[in-house]
């Protein structure tokens, strides 16, 4: 029977794979953004700066503190590309997201299965560059490759989660190819997967099934509990999958953006130690908006690994701060093997 071997939760964005003074490029759009949830509530700039007056964000947003937090991200990240290489996995799956790279607004399905023989990417092209908002394309390295590839993935696993989980109750989309709508911003995977294919596992990507998770847009958020019941029972399918093969389970996003809020990410990693799942389920979707409903596929992840005997904490932690106001993003990994 196939193992899973290998638990990974990563960050993703692209703090990841910009420059400390690049993180700037962002800070025009959060003075602009009038919606900023934090802790339940929604602010604007203003209001978060003096909310947060007295946190020494100042200083932990000066260049000094953002070049030593992204050389800390770029350890991490290297000691989880060291990890998955050295686990010598076989197959992945992949808990990741869509911010409106893949699907548009006239279809927002809350869970894709993908089934595809192949996924590819690439990078944008200079009319799609020129559309997309600021510091945004100059990540694009850390998540697609610079030319056109295609990446093997895992169509039989994908229709054996579908043929078992459908008649459990599961409503399930499915994609076997990814869309090109003319003049979208964006083409090939999504960055939840990009990050993971060139940075974790650096360009040598196994046969891996995406399973995308709709976090960001309302109304059809999957809860915390049910992402963590589907992690469960995709667990389960694997387990099941009458294969010798070494799995790594990946659950890409999050952690608190673009309001970074230091105490629930300390609090979420102690669900994660302590194995505690009732914590992560209970966890409101107002708190889990914005670029924090990325912790929605850490969740998923954990619903398949929390059943594993694999042990493992914290690789790393940087809080990421952008501007006074906390905005910018909390990047944390994990490693269970």
């Amino acid at each position: 029977m196939a193992e899973i071997v290998l638990g990974m939760w990563t960050s993703h964005g692209p703090t990841l794979s910009t420059t400390p003074e690049q993180w700037l490029l962002r800070v025009a759009a959060d003075k602009r953004n009038q919606q900023h949830p934090f802790r339940g509530e929604t602010y604007d700039f203003d209001s978060l700066v003096a909310l947060r007056k007295d946190e020494g964000l100042a200083e932990a947003c000066s260049l000094a503190e953002r070049e030593r937090r992204s050389d800390g991200c770029q350890r991490a990240i290297a000691e989880m590309a060291d990890r998955f290489a050295a686990a010598k996995v076989d197959v992945a799956v992949i808990m990741g997201n869509d911010q409106r790279e893949l699907f548009l607004e006239d279809v927002t399905p809350a869970v894709t299965i993908y089934l595809g023989d192949t996924i590819w990417d690439q990078p944008a092209t200079p009319e799609q560059a020129s559309r997309m908002p600021p510091g945004i394309h100059e990540a694009e390295p850390g998540h697609s490759p610079p030319e056109r590839r295609e990446y093997p993935t895992l169509p039989e696993l994908g229709m054996k989660v579908c043929r078992e989980l459908v008649p459990q109750g599961w409503d399930l989309a499915v994609s076997k190819r990814l869309p090109e709508p003319p003049g979208h911003w964006s083409s090939g995977a999504p960055h939840s997967l990009g990050f993971i294919y060139r940075q974790i596992m650096r360009d040598q990507v196994v046969p891996n099934l995406p399973v995308i998770i709709n976090t960001f847009f309302p109304p059809n958020q999957p809860t915390a509990r049910r992402c963590f019941e589907l992690g469960r029972a995709i667990g389960q399918v694997i387990r099941g999958w009458d294969k010798d093969l070494r799995v790594a389970v990946f659950g890409s996003g999050g952690m608190s953006h673009f309001v970074i809020d230091e105490a629930f990410d300390q609090k979420f990693f102690e669900a994660l130690r302590n194995r505690d799942a009732e914590a992560l389920c209970a966890i409101e979707d107002k708190h889990l908006q914005s670029g924090t409903s990325e912790l929605k596929t850490w969740i998923a992840a954990a619903g398949a690994l929390f059943d594993t005997n694999l042990k493992g904490d914290v690789v790393g932690y940087e809080a990421c701060y952008r501007s006074e106001a906390g905005t910018g993003t909390a990047n944390g990994f994990v490693a269970w093997q």
